[in-house]
């Protein structure tokens, strides 16, 4: 078992930021840790990486615990936190260098951070200040310092915050290849992040769990009072408002209708019995399916 925490919750004085959590992760998993902002995520974030103790439950990496081996997970742990703090009067190599001193790589400092600059494409600016970089090259230098002791879990708080297009493409591969070998924890508010990399997601809302699973699972899971509709006619919408139970409509085409329903109501059933009445053509009817970002405003709204 890679991370296991148990009952973990957290206080900041009246504020309960995390409220009985407990998760597993094991070796080679990628894990999505999603929420609103607020909701605990940093919090545990840190825990997990020795910046904070909680307040009460238990957290460990590989076994050690975060509060009595604090120092044997420091070794094992990764983390990239969501402000990237870095010496910004330092040159990128110069500072990993620094970094790699940080973890006594001695004499094979030089090739791990050879290794580092071009598994994380600094290449092209490894000669720069860190103050003169973009955000999104910050963001390079901050995942290759996490890197650099080669860990066996990786922490990372909004790790493609910056990125253009381009770079996201590769980071987030990097994040995947990643996850063979070690087990990765990633914050992120991009869902589609979160389906291309992670192989499950956990939400947290108000500091507690409310989702621990794949993203086709979460999405699958929630309620959703929506069917899609396509006739081989055009179709006015004033028609469709007829048939009982019809809460709202939305137009893809004349043809092509998303009808959110009243729960109670079997709407499936009284429109194909308003089509017959019509002589309408059904040509296709479905449940529609959630996106993740439908599903995840399900699970943490109110």
């Amino acid at each position: 078992m890679s991370v296991l925490v148990k009952d973990l919750s957290k206080q900041y004085g009246t504020q309960l930021a995390l409220d009985n959590v407990s998760l597993e992760i094991i070796k080679g998993e990628v894990v999505g840790l999603l929420g609103p902002n607020g909701a605990g995520k940093s919090t545990l974030m840190k825990i997990l990486s020795c910046f904070i103790p909680p307040t009460s439950g238990t957290a460990s990496i590989n076994g050690f615990d975060v509060i009595s081996d604090s120092m044997e997970v420091r070794k094992l742990v990764g983390y990239l936190p969501e402000n990237n703090p870095l010496y910004t009067d330092m040159f990128v190599r110069e500072y990993l260098h620094f970094i790699a001193g940080i973890h006594k790589l001695g004499k094979n400092a030089s090739g791990r951070i050879d290794e580092l600059i071009e598994m994380t494409g600094l290449a092209i600016e490894v000669n720069k200040k860190i103050g003169a970089l973009s955000k999104g090259y910050r963001q390079r230098v901050g995942l290759a310092q996490a890197l650099m002791h080669n860990p066996e879990v990786l922490i990372l708080d909004e790790p493609t915050s910056g990125l253009d297009p381009n770079q996201l493409v590769d980071i987030r591969a990097l994040i995947k290849s990643l996850g063979k070998e070690k087990t990765v924890i990633l914050s992120t508010h991009i869902m589609q992040e979160v389906e291309a990399i992670c192989d499950r997601a956990i939400i947290i809302n108000k500091g507690r769990i409310v989702a621990d699973d794949s993203t086709l699972n979460i999405k699958q899971k929630q309620k959703n009072n929506v069917l899609e509709v396509q006739f081989e006619e055009p179709v006015k919408a004033d028609s469709l408002r007829q048939i009982k139970g019809v809460k709202n409509l939305r137009e893809i085409s004349s043809r092509h209708w998303l009808i959110e329903y009243h729960e109670k109501e079997n709407l499936r059933k009284n429109l194909m019995q308003w089509a017959m009445n019509k002589d309408l053509n059904i040509a296709s009817l479905q449940q529609k399916s959630l996106s993740m970002e439908e599903a995840f405003q399900e699970l943490t709204k109110g």
